[in-house]
């Protein structure tokens, strides 16, 4: 039963009960009775906002997962085309600064400093362990 329900039941039964209406005790109950219906209206129309704040932060979750699945996905799909061993940490001797090159920039021999335009050239010498496990 409903808080609106039971308000109108008890005023029903308030009702039944035959009272002199110019009586102070029935005004006072009256009195009473409305103020219940008030409040179980308003417990009502409370209860139907959250109910419908409810149904839209559901919503605004599923669009959150979905973006966040599609977000990661694709963060996920870079680091498996990224390999952190291709990337090394050159100082550069001008500036001080240390600049992450990937292997492609090794091989293409030089670059120029982001920092201070310095040009840094590359020389790229094969370990004779690795070669010596290759065979």
């Amino acid at each position: 039963m409903t808080l609106t329900e039971k308000a109108a039941y008890l005023r029903g039964l308030a009702e039944g009960l035959g009272l002199d209406a110019e009586k102070p005790e029935t005004k006072m109950f009256n009195a009473i009775m409305d103020v219940l219906d008030d409040l179980a209206l308003t417990a009502s129309d409370i209860e139907d906002s959250v109910a419908l704040i409810n149904e839209q932060l559901d919503a605004v979750d599923e669009d959150l997962d979905e973006l966040e699945s599609y977000v990661y996905d694709e963060l996920d799909d870079e680091d498996d085309y990224f390999d952190e061993d291709d990337v090394f940490e050159v100082e550069c001797p001008n500036c001080k600064e240390i600049i992450c090159v990937d292997s492609d920039i090794l091989e293409e021999g030089s670059i120029n400093c982001p920092n201070c335009n310095e040009l840094l050239e590359f020389e790229v010498e094969e370990d004779d362990e690795d070669d010596a496990e290759d065979e």
